[in-house]
């Protein structure tokens, strides 16, 4: 008797959104996969619906789930840089989900290798970002699996995969909605709508979460070595908390909405609105301190670094090598910002205060800006002058016809 081949073994990157639903039961009805299905939780799944996940999971045909809770290596290991470098893509967008796919992407590729998968699977269309981070990501770190990309290769439309499901016996409601929503810790974005028409902006209803408070009041953010390390007074030890708090407290006022358009990896323009309170707050707070404690060219050249490091975040370059230079450079950075910064909150926008710091560079014995000089004299100023206008003096003197 010949014995029964041995099934293939398929990890999907599973959101329990429609794709990876459609693909979970497509890959174990269709294909005869035995399907691993794996949540990566990079902070953007509740309780509830994690536990969703799993049940539909069951439901579609997979032989088992696992969610894979990677908030906390997000954090540390990207998301903590991305606040050293006060990082805003095209200097708006905070970079918010798209940063989370690679690290939803390693862990994945991580239990692949655990289960001894042959294959690994996610649900990215051929229209957007997130095939090039899956893709890559798992090229790297999984290079002898195969990728499969139903959705993707078939160029299925969502009522592809809805009459299939619901053909094969699962109901779940995946209705066309007018806007398709992203969350994770760092920024909720938005897709859709009015965002389609580059001419109209998003109505209020589009945002998850409503302006609920109307009057002002102070936010006190306490950075340590460029870390947040209190809210308010109160002392986090876990950072994830510290920004979920930030978050709740600017949420309720409609803080950090706003509209991105910027240049996709693979060369199309996309327009993205999104909301992220805690990533506005806690990066501009940051910003503002580093201004009293860091010098002149110490922002200079951070900013140039930052800016790269945002940018290869986006374009799926994370595992490239130099990424790791870079934030050894924005970590040495931040040893002088410590101190508290004030915030003022209000409906829709927030402004800087002050600082509170040991390490405030605008308190100095040499002078008050715009006030007395107390570190040189009179002439020593004004030999200073003459001295920094020789170059112009040099030029304008043999071009006096530019004057």
């Amino acid at each position: 008797m010949k014995s029964k081949s041995k099934k293939k073994k398929v990890v999907v990157a599973f959101s329990g959104g429609l794709d990876t639903s459609y693909t979970v039961m497509y890959l174990a009805k269709e294909k005869g996969y035995e399907v691993y299905a794996a949540c990566a939780n990079t902070g953007g799944f509740s309780k509830e619906q994690l536990q969703a996940n799993e049940e539909n999971a069951c439901k579609l045909g997979a032989k088992e789930y696992v969610t894979l809770d990677v908030t906390k290596e997000y954090y540390e290991k990207s998301l903590k840089y991305m606040i050293y470098g006060n990082v805003l893509r095209n200097g708006v967008y905070p970079v918010s989900v798209s940063s989370e796919r690679i690290f939803q992407g390693m862990a994945v590729a991580r239990y692949a290798k655990e289960v001894g998968a042959d294959a690994i699977a996610h649900g990215s269309t051929g229209a957007g970002n997130d095939q090039v981070r899956f893709d890559m990501t798992f090229l790297v770190m999984a290079p002898d699996m195969e990728i499969i990309t139903l959705t993707r290769d078939n160029n299925l439309s969502r009522q592809d995969e809805i009459d299939y499901l619901n053909k094969n016996g699962f109901k779940a409601d995946f209705t066309k909605l007018k806007y398709s929503y992203n969350v994770g810790l760092w920024g909720t974005s938005i897709c859709g709508g009015e965002i389609l028409d580059s001419a109209r902006g998003l109505p209020e209803a589009a945002y998850l979460k409503k302006v609920e408070k109307n009057g002002n009041e102070q936010l006190r953010i306490e950075f340590k070595r460029g870390e947040i390390h209190a809210v308010n007074g109160k002392v986090f030890k876990d950072k994830i908390n510290a920004i979920q708090a930030v978050e709740d407290l600017g949420a309720v006022y409609g803080i950090g909405r706003d509209m991105h358009v910027g240049d996709t990896i693979i060369g199309i323009k996309g327009r993205v609105g999104f909301e992220a309170a805690a990533p506005a707050l806690i990066i501009g707070a940051h910003r503002f301190l580093e201004k009293y404690t860091l010098s002149k060219w110490q922002q200079y050249w951070k900013d140039q670094v930052a800016n790269w490091y945002g940018m290869f975040l986006h374009e799926s370059q994370y595992l490239e090598p130099v990424m790791r230079d870079i934030e050894a450079m924005l970590t040495e950075s931040q040893r002088n910002v410590n101190g508290t910064v004030i915030l003022e909150l209000r409906p829709l926008s927030f402004s800087t205060i002050g600082v509170e710091s040991k390490d405030d560079l605008v308190k100095t014995k040499f002078g008050e800006y715009g006030e007395t000089q107390k570190g040189w004299t009179a002439e020593e100023a004004k030999g200073f002058i003459k001295v920094t206008s020789t170059p112009l003096r040099v030029y304008y003197t043999n071009h006096k016809d530019e004057l």
